[in-house]
């Protein structure tokens, strides 16, 4: 897994943070007071970056968390099925399928030839955008 660490504490909205062995956004960071005899602590609320579903989690401000290392790639659509996505990295020129995006204007735009963004993280890949058309 390609993670880093950080304290919880130095996280905020728009970061990244790993809940339940998934990428997260980070939508929200509320910092509690210590009290008499506890510490302090961030509860924090997240979106998956690859499932949408909302995460949350609640720890010390000192606690070290992992943060996902997102890795921003091109690469040119080769084949388009009806579930799948064939690509080709422009970098390694590494093929391998990726799944259809749910969102009905991304599916429109790819085309065999077609240009996308997609993101690594976590041993996942995700089709984030078309940059340019086929």
């Amino acid at each position: 897994m390609s993670t880093t660490y950080k304290t919880a504490g130095e996280l905020k909205k728009g970061h990244y943070i790993v809940i339940d062995g998934e990428a997260c956004q980070i939508i929200s960071v509320d910092k509690s007071k210590p009290g008499k005899h506890g510490a302090a602590k961030v509860r924090i609320q997240a979106i998956g970056a690859f499932d949408k579903k909302r995460r949350e989690a609640i720890l010390p401000v000192d606690a070290r968390v992992e943060v996902p290392i997102i890795d921003k790639r091109l690469a040119q659509v080769t084949y388009v099925g009806s579930s799948e996505v064939q690509l080709m990295d422009l970098e390694t020129f590494e093929t391998f399928e990726a799944e259809l995006p749910e969102d009905p204007d991304l599916r429109e735009k790819l085309a065999v030839g077609a240009e996308v963004e997609y993101w690594i993280a976590l041993n996942k890949r995700k089709i984030m955008g078309v940059r340019s058309k086929a």
